[in-house]
C-alpha cells in the first residue's frame, strides 16, 4: 500500500516499474484505490483514482483517468485522462487517450480508438479501426472492423457492418450482413442481408 502526499492511499503495485510512487492530489480519493499488476502498469498515474491493470504495460500512460480496467498486455496503454473505460483483451482500446466509457472486450478490440466515447465491441479485432466514431455497439469476431468515424451504428454477428467507415445510425443482424461504408440509417437482418449495398441510405 502506498499513501501519496495528500491521498488516502490504498494502491497495490506488482511487477517492475509497476505504478508512479511520487503520484498525490489535493484530494483524498486522487491517487488512490489503484491496482496495478504487471512490468510498467500504472506507470505514470498522478491523480488517477481507481483503476485496475493486469498486464505488461497495462494503462502506462494513465495520468488523471479514473475508474479504468484493463486486463491484457498493453490494454489501454496510450490512456491519459479516459474515464470509465474496460478493457479485456490484448492490446484493447490500446490507442485511447482521452475517450470515456468505452468497453472493449477482445483482443484488439477497439485498438486505435483514440477520443471516441460510449463504444461497446465485443468479440476479436471489433471495432478495430474505430478512432474517434461514437455511440457504436458491435458483437462477433471483426464487426464494424473498418469503422473511423461513424457513429451510432449497432452491428451483430461476425464481419457485420464489415466495411462501413463514416455511416451512422446503422442495424446489421447476421454473419455478412450490411457491407455498407459511407451510407447512412440503414437496416439489415440476415445471413449475408445488404451485402450489397455499399453507399446507399
Amino acid at each position: 500500500t502506498y499513501y501519496g502526499s495528500g491521498t488516502s492511499g490504498f494502491n497495490t503495485f506488482l511487477g517492475i516499474n509497476a505504478g508512479n510512487f511520487t503520484m498525490g492530489g489535493t484530494n483524498s480519493y486522487e491517487g488512490s484505490y489503484n491496482t496495478g499488476v504487471g512490468h510498467s502498469s500504472l506507470l505514470l498515474l498522478t491523480t488517477g483514482y481507481q483503476n485496475s491493470a493486469f498486464g505488461y504495460n497495462s494503462l502506462r500512460s494513465n495520468t488523471t483517468g479514473y475508474n479504468n480496467s484493463a486486463f491484457g498486455a498493453r490494454s489501454l496503454v496510450s490512456n491519459t485522462g479516459g474515464n470509465n473505460n474496460s478493457a479485456f483483451g490484448t492490446h484493447s482500446l490500446s490507442s485511447n487517450t482521452t475517450g470515456n466509457n468505452n468497453s472493449a472486450f477482445g483482443t484488439l478490440s477497439l485498438q486505435n480508438n483514440t477520443t471516441g466515447y460510449n463504444n461497446s465491441a465485443f468479440g476479436h479485432i471489433s471495432l478495430n479501426r474505430n478512432t474517434t466514431g461514437y455511440i457504436n455497439s458491435a458483437f462477433g469476431t471483426q464487426s464494424l472492423y473498418y469503422n473511423t468515424e461513424g457513429y451510432a451504428n449497432s452491428a451483430f454477428g461476425y464481419n457485420s457492418l464489415f466495411y462501413n467507415t463514416t455511416g451512422n445510425f446503422n442495424s446489421a443482424f447476421g454473419t455478412f450482413s450490411l457491407y455498407n461504408t459511407t451510407g447512412n440509417s440503414n437496416t439489415a437482418l440476415g445471413y449475408n442481408a445488404g451485402s450489397n449495398i455499399t453507399t446507399g441510405s
